[in-house]
């Protein structure tokens, strides 16, 4: 029967660390890995815990082993900075706003690093679907760089409106596309009555 000891040093190699690298990431010396893996001494407490996360499985799985014991379900990204909601119509006037972050906005974490002029937006529709789907976030970062191909949120001068669109730049014009196939107007010409607020540096969804 297989203990728990030679179910850790399975795992840590699978892992693809050494003894003294498992032991430095759970705050131990390399010889109590050692002592593990051999049976000389349990696993237990703390650092039981500490084993079973760096091993991405369950403290369960290295004392009683079974059934895969492999957790599905891995750390959250680090958080970077959290950024307000806005309206649309505040989008479309944005690049004239002076106080970046307004008192009463609700602030959403956002896990890429970002300038503190990132603004987040609901999108609202259907022109972006597939991959943007009406009711997920999205965050524009205005001092970010804009390419062809980027996802950008840009003002409609004559309405003071914003819309989002993905940016086709083709001989030194540039054009704003939706991304849906199936929606009526395909190519929209940015001739001076538009500017790029900001491409989207970060999507999410809220279920």
């Amino acid at each position: 029967m297989e203990t728990a000891g030679e179910r850790v040093k399975k795992l840590r190699k699978e892992a693809g660390l050494t003894q003294a690298e498992l032991a430095k990431r759970i705050g131990v010396k390399a010889p109590a890995v050692t002592q593990w893996e051999t049976g000389k001494t349990s696993l237990s407490g703390e650092n039981l815990l500490k084993v079973a996360k760096v091993l991405n499985v369950s403290p369960d799985y290295i004392l009683h082993g079974g059934k895969d014991g492999r957790s599905n379900i891995s750390s959250g990204p680090e958080i970077k900075g959290r950024y307000p909601l806005i309206s649309w119509v505040a989008a479309g006037a944005w690049c004239d706003i002076t106080e970046i972050h307004p008192a009463d906005a609700v602030l959403y974490p956002c896990p890429v690093s970002c300038s503190d002029r990132t603004f987040v937006l609901r999108v609202q529709g259907i022109s972006m679907e597939p991959l943007f789907r009406d009711g997920d976030l999205i965050f524009i970062d205005p001092a970010a760089d804009v390419r062809h191909g980027s996802y950008v949120v840009a003002r409609l001068d004559d309405h003071n409106e914003a819309t989002f669109k993905k940016l086709i730049i083709e001989g030194g014009q540039k054009y704003l596309k939706p991304v849906n196939p199936n929606w009526p107007e395909q190519i929209i010409a940015i001739n001076g009555n538009c500017t790029i607020v900001g491409p989207v540096v970060f999507s999410g969804r809220v279920f």
